[in-house]
């Protein structure tokens, strides 16, 4: 698989890579069964996928229990990203941003994940009760001290019903520019994809222009780009798709269009709709990674391929003139 080289300690990793959360957060009541998931990580290893993203509130703690399964065995190839600042209660997720937290945290994601350094460690979501910058400075110390080789900022965690996507990467930005002053960012975690463009507004051209890397989270928009989502099919409770605004019935019978649009492109080119969906966003920057997750093995190995796939200019204009997507963010 091609290699991408991002952030200012020049991290390399595979184009690709495997969000590892669907396994045991989010998606399903019933979890993934341990073989079954290991079978997966594995099968994106083979692929030639290194950046395997997960994060200690997945489960909470399974998620990262299984990557480290695989990481004793395979730590050579792997490029491990995991996730410190969001602790999950018995009705909801709070941060938590305190320095002594943050290193207690990190200590507990090495032990799990068995490993002696984590090659990127992200700030979940910042606490509104702790300044940005001590929080960071907490764990650019866990730099210093050889357990993290670079830090990254997510930019998943902090959505809110009152703010705009537009209007909350413009405050990331502003964030991370203040972060910045501290200790240098690496790389930041957004969503990206067909059917989700705001970041390429503030988000995309800031990392960019500083050298830091660009994690796209949900390029597949939430698995309704791949095109294998029927209107109307429903999803388990627990199921996050079950309370987006955007998969309704009467909305993802709405946004067909765009997976029509994917499948035109995906015809020329003997591929799927998920892999154009992947290649449109590895074209949007040499720093950007699109992260799909996935729980099973066949569709890491297909989200992969997508790697390989070169769009052409008609495909990009034709994509250009997609719909926007119809239904609210969250």
């Amino acid at each position: 698989m091609e290699r991408r080289t991002i952030g200012a300690t020049a991290l390399e990793v595979g184009a690709i890579g495997l969000g590892c959360m669907p396994m045991h957060w989010a998606y399903t009541a019933s979890q993934q069964s341990g073989e079954g998931a290991l079978r997966t990580v594995h099968a994106a290893l083979d692929a030639g996928v290194s950046l395997l993203d997960t994060a200690d509130m997945y489960g909470p703690f399974t998620n990262e229990l299984l990557v480290g399964r695989v990481l004793r065995e395979r730590r050579s190839e792997a490029f491990v990203s995991t996730k410190c600042g969001l602790l999950v209660g018995e009705q909801h997720v709070v941060a938590n941003g305190r320095p002594g937290y943050v290193k207690r945290a990190c200590d507990a994601s090495l032990r799990r994940l068995q490993t002696d350094v984590i090659d990127l460690y992200q700030l979940h979501r910042p606490d509104p009760e702790v300044p940005v910058e001590e929080t960071w400075g907490a764990m650019a110390e866990l730099v210093s001290a050889g357990k993290v080789r670079a830090l990254g900022w997510c930019a998943i965690g902090a959505r809110t019903h009152r703010r705009s996507r537009a209007g909350l990467y413009d405050a990331t930005v502003r964030q991370l520019e203040r972060v910045q002053q501290v200790f240098p960012v690496s790389c930041v975690q957004a969503e990206l994809s067909v059917w989700s463009r705001e970041a390429l507004d503030a988000l995309v051209p800031w990392c960019a222009s500083r050298g830091v890397g660009l994690l796209a989270a949900m390029p597949l928009g939430n698995g309704f780009l791949s095109g294998t989502l029927t209107p109307g099919q429903g999803f388990e409770p627990e199921d996050i798709r079950a309370r987006h605004p955007r998969f309704t019935a009467e909305m993802m019978a709405a946004n067909q269009p765009i997976v029509a649009g994917l499948r035109r492109v995906a015809h020329r080119h003997d591929a799927s709709a998920a892999q154009v969906a992947l290649a449109w966003v590895l074209a949007q920057g040499r720093h950007v990674v699109p992260v799909p997750g996935t729980k099973k093995a066949r569709w890491a190995v297909h989200n992969a391929a997508a790697a390989e796939l070169r769009l052409t200019g008609e495909d990009f204009a034709e994509l250009a003139a997609l719909p926007r997507a119809l239904g609210s963010w969250y």
